[in-house]
């Protein structure tokens, strides 16, 4: 893995992030590999987060902004449900 690459877009970085899984699964790394690999895989996984609660939010504040519906936080996974 290369530093400082710059953060791509939500689909690449998911695909990135999905590749990173797959070649530190493999376990053929060097610690400063995996190390520097698993940073990358971090960033990644940031980024993707902060682009799903970016979207989330377009879409509460599109919702809102009709006024027909009501607006509900989307459900899912580890928000405590």
């Amino acid at each position: 893995m290369k530093e400082n690459t710059p953060l791509p877009n939500f689909e690449a970085a998911l695909a990135e992030l999905e590749t990173i899984v797959q070649h530190m699964e493999n376990g053929q790394q060097s610690l400063e590999e995996a190390l520097s690999t698993f940073q990358r895989g971090m960033e990644l996984s940031r980024l993707c987060e902060a682009g799903l609660k970016n979207a989330e939010q377009r879409v509460e504040r599109l919702v809102a902004e009709n006024g027909n519906y009501r607006v509900e936080p989307l459900k899912g996974g580890d928000q405590g449900d």
